[in-house]
């Protein structure tokens, strides 16, 4: 089992951390997401560029769905993990039209870059 994210929503938040030389962070909270480390905010305090994972989206998907396929991949526990945008398969996702699959297991973190889906989901 994995988590998708959509190379399309990704690439901003990317391009953020990296004009702002900072870590890009997946965080596992209300929702799976990843953002800048240090990235814009909104007037009502919330990070203005955020991607959620698809279907672990709390402002759009259901409750119980998005909760138990975070549950289901990344455990109960919340996390936030830091990466390098400039490294590895952001790098990639960066310079193609690929999106990201995040998986894990109980000690690692795995991420693959994945052709789009054809329907754009």
């Amino acid at each position: 089992m994995s988590v998708r994210f959509k190379g399309t929503e990704l690439r901003p938040v990317l391009l953020e951390a990296v004009a702002n030389q900072c870590h890009v962070v997946l965080v596992k909270d209300q929702g799976v997401y990843f953002l800048a480390e240090r990235g814009e905010h909104r007037p009502d305090g919330r990070q203005k560029l955020i991607v959620y994972a698809v279907g672990c989206n709390p402002d759009v998907d259901a409750f119980d769905d998005w909760w138990e396929l975070a549950r289901a991949e990344f455990g109960g526990d919340d996390f936030g993990e830091f990466f390098d945008p400039r490294k590895g398969v952001f790098a990639l996702i960066l310079h193609s039209a690929n999106d990201l699959e995040v998986s894990a297991t109980v000690t690692h973190l795995s991420l693959q870059v994945v052709a789009p889906m054809p329907n754009g989901n």
